[in-house]
């Protein structure tokens, strides 16, 4: 069997190994502590389990169309208005399943064989991945602290290049957790539009920040494409649904992709997902955001003595972007290292960055605070015995 040469652009993600290693030590009666995977802890909230329940006991399991049941994208739409003030139709709204769905929709619409695209590094690996799979080329632009460890529009000049066409933008990053203000916003789309580019932004951790309030790039650029998901807000990581809004000319060839790729979004994710919306789900997801909050700043807090704080707090997001490099220069050992001597799982930088990702950790504060300051105390007695590797 001959496999295709553009499988050697898609690296593994490093974490997965690190999960089933972990899980490998708990079947074994070892005491992990998980802050690796972005998956909070909480239970799928009760009135959306209720609507996915309904919805089997009606037996309302047929496919819907291809860009998802009418009242979904409709309240998708409502969701835009009551939130962010954007008048969106709801026939610009395409149901995927899971982000990802959005992704490979927009990737396999964008983008082909030798186009570049622009995006930060670090960043969530699939992003680069799925741009690969279509033959893109990616330049991953370094990013730290000065720019609030996002592209901004001096960056967008700098790097963009003849085949350039399409810029990569997430709000709230993964890994880091930062967020584009307006302003940033639309200084990038003004930048992409004036080389006649495209921007896709990733907002799936929409919702999930403190001290800014939620922001979609729609408000300054309505032609962008967005990706967005219910996993992280909404909580619904294993019903595998996600969203993609794009301009109202690409909805029929996206409409003729999504045909052929999975022809239809899950139904009962569909018909779960339309109680999100519902005021007494609201209301759980914003005590849930607010806790989320406290357990950044409790892990912020812990962090501080061990020199790992972040310089420049996240925003959003559930996760912390360490720099370990007084600790060590290979982020993988060192995960690998800590998770066998300390039971402790983090995710090791070179997940997410081509540039200094061996100095980095990514930890996720998805479990309690009494866990992450004991995963914090385990990590502070970890590297008080390591030399620098």
């Amino acid at each position: 069997m001959q496999f295709q040469e553009r499988l050697e652009r898609i690296r593994p993600f490093q974490v997965m190994g690190l999960v089933e290693r972990a899980q490998t030590l708990e079947r074994e009666g070892r005491d992990v502590i998980h802050m690796e995977i972005g998956e909070p802890d909480f239970p799928c909230p009760e009135p959306i389990l209720r609507a996915g329940q309904q919805a089997l006991a009606a037996r309302s399991l047929r496919y819907t169309g291809s860009t998802g049941l009418p009242a979904l994208r409709e309240a998708i739409a409502n969701h835009y208005q009551r939130s962010f003030g954007v008048d969106l139709d709801p026939n610009r709204i395409i149901v995927t399943p899971g982000a990802s769905g959005a992704l490979l929709l927009a990737s396999a619409l964008l983008v082909g064989p030798g186009d570049r695209v622009l995006m930060a590094d670090p960043n969530y690996p699939c992003n680069r991945h799925f741009m690969a799979l279509m033959g893109g080329e990616v330049d991953s632009v370094p990013v730290g602290p000065g720019s609030n460890w996002q592209l901004d529009a001096d960056l967008m000049a700098q790097h963009w290049r003849p085949d350039t066409r399409l810029a990569m933008l997430a709000t709230p990053s993964n890994p880091t957790g930062h967020v584009l203000s307006t302003e940033a916003l639309s200084g990038v789309a003004d930048a992409v539009a004036a080389r006649n580019g495209t921007l896709l932004v990733d907002e799936i951790y929409q919702g999930l920040s403190w001290e800014v309030a939620p922001e979609t790039v729609l408000n300054v650029a309505p032609q962008a494409l967005v990706v967005n998901s219910f996993s992280k807000y909404f909580g619904m990581t294993g019903w595998r649904l996600g969203w993609l809004v794009a301009p109202d000319e690409a909805i029929e060839p996206l409409t003729r992709l999504a045909q052929n790729i999975f022809l239809a979004p899950s139904t009962p994710a569909q018909h779960a997902a339309l109680a999100a919306f519902e005021p007494e789900c609201r209301d759980e997801l914003e005590r849930r955001r607010q806790v989320l909050g406290e357990r950044r700043d409790a892990l912020l807090r812990a962090l501080e003595p061990l020199g790992l704080a972040p310089s420049v707090p996240p925003q959003g997001a559930f996760y912390l972007w360490l720099d370990i490099s007084r600790y060590s220069h290979d982020s993988r050992a060192f995960c690998a290292r800590l998770l066998e001597e300390e039971s402790v799982a983090i995710t090791p930088g070179s997940d997410f960055a081509v540039a200094g990702g061996e100095h980095h950790v990514r930890i996720a504060f998805t479990t309690d605070v009494e866990r992450l300051e004991a995963g914090v105390a385990r990590l502070a007695r970890f590297i008080a015995r390591q030399a620098v590797s």
